[in-house]
């Protein structure tokens, strides 16, 4: 494999511009990168008002998606609703609705009302006190006076809190709004939602504050007319997730208390409209935790869109790209702009994060965090513009935990001899991992074979915090080494340990390193140390694709590794830094045969490879 066709290729700068001379459409549905498809199913759902279900990785610009929806939606339809005392039943509040701008009037217009109302009756008040008080002079009877004085005025004071009765509550206010409402509901609970009536422990003897007044609106109305978003949806509560569609179905709710013991539990409204499409979101497991028939709901009036985390790396997206650095300047406000070569890297460091050759990420999110990161450095210096020299900087600091601890775990093995990186071992070799998304690690692996104590037959005893793929992967070894070498391991009792595996291992990208370290255990054949490993091994022995295969080549030759062994079928997807080119060896492998013929070392190891190819010439 020719490493130098898999590093970050150069971008020529000039083919770019400052992102100062860089122009961003003013709609946002223009501003999203790479999900044509999505961006089309979105017109067409916000024309007819579907509802979308988004699936796909975080940080792929679902919630932009959602945003840029709301500004396709007519915002002339936006409507304001009132709550109004009922005065026959006061628990039952009433329902105005009107086109946006008229609540506020008619809330006005009443307090204006009260105001005048109020103002005749102090008129009035002050004329009553004043007749009381010249009576009293006139007739000598001045306490008799001040106790009429109290009486009346007491009895005056309490007409007060009956007129306010009358005084609607303006619940959502859709005045001077150029879009449709975007409400991001993620993470709400039910009183938040879906709308609460507020308790009150004065309730009783007419000192409490009025029913309609108590009342509070949810998401779901002030979403009346635009777009509900909420994230994750799956991990909603399903009694709030039924009363969501309930919402969606009738385009209206009531507005109850949503505690049991509240006095807003005896409030309950007439239904509140509550008309908005609903654009929810998560990663493909969120669809376990989603009602049915809410899932239902949206499939069959909507739309279910899968959205993409890389796209082609053309001169075309590669524009895009830079229209996004520019978008990351406007929306921080906070840094500078960045020069056309500070743009290039931003690109290059695209291309690396795809994990696949000709293709550039779409996980903007982390992306967006690089720019930022660079525009910070740029103003700590006091520099006018963000050059390369910033990106690089800022491509140290702006590591995610992930790479932190894995930077950590290699010092630490390094310093204590966890794995070696020179020499031969037998039953010992350099496994490979990924913590998180994007970082790797050397995971070292042992194993040792000794007689089976059973005279039934032997076992497979894996030490380590291994996850359930990872432990259906230990049990597949067995078949796969007895198929390849035509040894019975049931004669032996094989030990692997994960070395200092503290945080578990899932998945089954083990599985080539665990067969070569069993192999050279029972074979008594050493192991090159200078080697890492990864794959998966289907129980004919073929190595099957794994993810993070640049993630794992650079870490190996952060570890001083000479040469990793990655799934032939994984060679599109190495794409790794230049500084890595003169350090490391990768070679692609088919087979376990074609490991163990990389892997072993030693004079036993030629008969034994020899062996191996004529069993597989017979069963051919």
């Amino acid at each position: 494999m020719d490493i130098k066709e898999h590093v970050v290729s150069a971008i020529d700068p000039n083919e770019y511009n400052d992102t100062k001379n860089i122009d961003i459409p003013p709609m946002l549905i223009d501003q999203i990168i790479g999900q044509e498809d999505a961006v089309e199913t979105i017109k067409k759902a916000a024309k007819q008002r579907r509802n979308v279900l988004l699936i796909g990785e975080p940080g792929i610009g679902k919630s932009m998606i959602a945003k840029a929806m709301a500004e396709l939606l007519p915002p002339e339809d936006l409507q304001d609703i009132l709550i109004y005392p009922n005065v026959e039943n006061p628990n039952n509040p009433l329902v105005g609705v009107m086109p946006a701008g008229q609540g506020k009037k008619i809330v006005q217009n009443s307090k204006e009302q009260f105001k005048k109302q109020e103002s005749r009756k102090n008129t009035l008040t002050i004329a009553i006190i004043a007749l009381i008080m010249a009576i009293g002079f006139i007739t000598n009877q001045f306490l008799t006076a001040i106790i009429a004085v109290g009486i009346v005025f007491f009895a005056l004071y309490q007409i007060k809190p009956k007129n306010q009765q009358l005084a609607p509550k303006l619940l959502v206010n859709s005045e001077n709004k150029k879009v449709a409402p975007f409400i991001d509901a993620t993470g709400a609970h039910a009183g938040a939602l879906l709308g609460d009536v507020r308790h009150d422990p004065y309730q009783s003897g007419g000192l409490g504050t009025p029913a309609h007044e108590r009342v509070e609106s949810g998401m779901i109305h002030r979403a009346n007319k635009g777009v509900l978003y909420i994230d994750e949806i799956g991990t909603m509560d399903m009694k709030t997730q039924q009363e969501l569609l309930t919402a969606m179905q009738e385009h209206k709710l009531q507005i109850t208390g949503q505690s049991d013991t509240s006095s807003g539990a005896m409030v309950r409204t007439d239904a509140v409209p509550c008309d908005f499409v609903l654009v929810a979101s998560g990663n493909l497991e969120v669809l376990d935790g989603m009602h049915i028939a809410l899932r239902s709901r949206i499939r069959g009036y909507g739309y279910e869109i899968f959205m993409k985390d890389t796209m082609e790396d053309t001169p075309e997206n590669r524009k895009k790209l830079s229209q996004f650095v520019a978008q990351e300047v406007k929306n921080d406000g906070r840094i500078p702009h960045f020069s056309k070569e500070a743009v290039a890297e931003i690109i290059k460091e695209a291309q690396r994060r795809a994990g696949k050759k000709d293709t550039l990420t779409l996980k903007l999110r982390d992306l967006g965090g690089l720019v930022r990161a660079a525009g910070d450095i740029a103003i700590e210096e006091g520099a006018n513009e963000v050059t390369p020299d910033h990106v690089f900087e800022a491509k140290k600091q702006a590591r995610s935990l992930e790479q932190q601890i894995a930077d950590r775990y290699i010092k630490q093995r390094k310093e204590y001899s966890v794995y070696s990186n020179e020499g031969s071992k037998i039953g010992c070799i350099n496994g490979l991992a990924v913590i998180g998304n994007s970082s790797g690690i050397v995971l070292p692996i042992a194993a040792e074979a000794a007689p089976s104590q059973s005279k039934e037959e032997g076992k497979i005893i894996a030490a380590g915090k291994l996850g359930d793929i990872a432990k259906e992967a230990v049990q597949n070894v067995g078949a796969i080494i007895k198929k390849s070498i035509g040894t019975d391991i049931s004669n032996y009792d094989i030990h692997i340990q994960f070395v200092q595996s503290y945080d578990g291992v899932e998945g089954d990208s083990a599985s080539v390193s665990m067969a070569t370290a069993i192999i050279s255990a029972i074979e008594d054949i050493p192991i090159d140390q200078t080697m890492a490993l990864t794959g998966s091994l289907s129980v004919r022995g073929t190595v099957l694709p794994i993810g993070g295969a640049t993630y794992k080549i650079e870490a190996a030759a952060e570890s001083g590794i000479k040469k990793v062994l990655i799934p032939a079928s994984n060679v599109n997807d190495v794409l790794i830094d230049k500084k890595y080119v003169d350090q490391i060896e990768i070679v692609p492998v088919h087979t376990l045969i074609d490991v163990l013929e990389h892997a072993l070392v030693g004079p036993k190891k030629d008969a034994f490879i020899k062996s191996l190819k004529e069993k597989e010439e017979q069963r051919k």
